[in-house]
């Protein structure tokens, strides 16, 4: 058997760090007693390594294992933010795993096993390689979501998942066979190749495999109308693992798809433009609509999850270098504001978080003011207030479609900003505006590492508002 050669082995290094971290985890844990404590060091440092090791080849793009794997500015700022995301995940686990009871060592390793399946989806430049990815990051998922095996409600969000996320993969891998089928390649740059030489654009086939597509991957990324499951999933799951997933693998998957719309299909996007308008409008208004009657924080932060979606699909129908820079930074900017929010519901946390209630943050702003001022932070940056990320973020995507044309796509955007801000002012009002019901007070649980993780969110998330250049500047390169 030939050997891999050397340069192929250098970019898979993220992946091959990771992979020998998760499993010397997996391993650790058999030898260690019911302190996993050590496990979460080991895990962030194959972390950091792995974010590292993908310096190696600079910034290329460099093409690999017979032009299946990339290493580029894409791939290489989205491994930064998928360390980024796994680690403060994993250390927002630390003190609720301990009160949760959950002593499941293959915890910390699976986040590593899913981190590997999101680097290898950012790198994939093949339709294998791309569904490989997702299957990786899928399988994390499911058995992350059900992670407290005790909890009914863990238990059913985990089986929902599972089911439609099977079902959804059914119709992606349905849709890159027809795209396959029409195109006789399954390399993104071939398949770009044969659309622009050929008649093969207004094929059924393709057009049905591109339809196709567009379910799966909008499931994945909880675009309506295939959003039913994150409400139920991102409430029943422990609460580290709701954060993650709204972060990290959302973002890996927004990569693939861009890189098969963008890089592999766009001598279509005739056909597809209008598709994606359509389920963007209809993501941000159902998104936004939705948070407004929840009560539930977890449940309000899921619907407000699902809008974000809606904002990052105008970045793909943008197609040009501004939409993809944008793209990158919105993913790093709503990682740090949604994992800070989610920390503060982990402090706040009244019956595991899964009760957690608006109008429970009622007078939080007099108790613990810094709380309250984080909290306030985080929300106004998700609702696009200046001078926070989310602003910058929202400000960029914007940019790259009024560049292209789509008017009115942006004016609908800024008016699903506008609305998003009635219930995250909603929260704010009730911490700064409303006495406690009854004798019940929330009392925060200041564990060292949730505060960490409130900390760094809170820098990243008025740095990267105030100071955007150097993020931008790197990914325009």
């Amino acid at each position: 058997m030939i050997p891999a050669p050397i340069v192929d082995l250098v970019s898979l290094s993220p992946v091959i760090v990771l992979s020998l971290f998760a499993m010397g985890v997996l391993i650790l844990d058999l030898f260690i007693g019911k302190d996993k404590t050590v496990l979460v060091f080991l895990s962030l440092l194959g972390l950091f390594l792995a974010a590292v090791s993908s310096l190696a080849k600079g910034t290329g793009p460099i093409y690999s294992f017979s032009n299946s794997y990339v290493v580029d500015t894409f791939s290489i700022f989205l491994t930064f933010v998928f360390a980024i995301s796994s680690a403060l995940a994993i250390m927002l686990s630390v003190s609720y795993n301990k009160e949760q009871g959950i002593k499941i060592g293959e915890y910390y390793s699976i986040i590593l096993f899913c981190t590997v399946g999101m680097i290898v989806l950012a790198s994939s430049a093949d339709l294998i390689m791309i569904f490989l990815g997702i299957e990786i990051v899928s399988i994390s998922l499911y058995i992350l979501a059900g992670i407290r095996r005790t909890e009914k409600r863990s238990n059913e969000a985990a089986l929902k998942y599972f089911l439609l996320g099977a079902f959804a993969s059914g119709f992606l891998l349905y849709g890159m066979a027809l795209v396959y089928g029409a195109t006789g390649t399954t390399h993104l740059k071939d398949i770009a190749s044969v659309l622009a030489s050929s008649e093969f654009k207004t094929s059924p086939i393709l057009l049905m495999g591109v339809v196709l597509l567009v379910v799966g991957f909008g499931f994945k990324v909880a675009s309506v109308p295939f959003h039913m499951w994150a409400p139920d999933v991102y409430q029943g799951s422990a609460t580290p693992v709701t954060a993650f997933m709204s972060v990290g693998p959302k973002a890996a998957v927004f990569a693939a798809f861009f890189r098969i719309f963008v890089e592999g299909i766009p001598n279509i996007s005739d056909y597809w433009d209008t598709i994606l308008c359509i389920v963007a409008v209809i993501t941000m208004f159902v998104g936004n609509l939705g948070a407004i009657i929840q009560d539930n924080m977890k449940r309000l932060l899921a619907y407000s999850s699902i809008s974000h979606a809606g904002y990052i699909l105008v970045a793909l129908i943008a197609k040009n270098s501004l939409g993809m820079s944008s793209l990158l930074f919105y993913m790093l900017a709503y990682a740090f504001m949604s994992f800070g929010a989610f920390a503060i519901i982990i402090i706040l946390d009244k019956q595991n978080g899964d009760n957690l209630e608006v109008k429970d943050y009622a007078g939080l702003g007099f108790k613990h003011p810094v709380i309250a001022v984080c909290m306030s932070i985080f929300l106004l940056s998700l609702g696009g207030l200046p001078p926070f990320a989310g602003f910058v973020g929202k400000f960029y995507i914007f940019s790259a479609a009024v560049k292209e044309g789509y008017i009115t796509l942006v004016v609908l955007g800024v008016l699903n900003s506008a609305i998003s801000f009635y219930y995250y002012l909603r929260v704010i009002v009730y911490m700064y505006m409303k006495e406690p019901e009854g004798d019940y007070q929330v009392q925060p649980s200041l564990a060292p590492f949730s505060l960490l993780v409130i900390g760094i969110a809170v820098f990243g998330t008025i740095e990267l508002g105030i100071f955007p250049g150097p993020v931008i500047s790197w990914t325009m390169n």
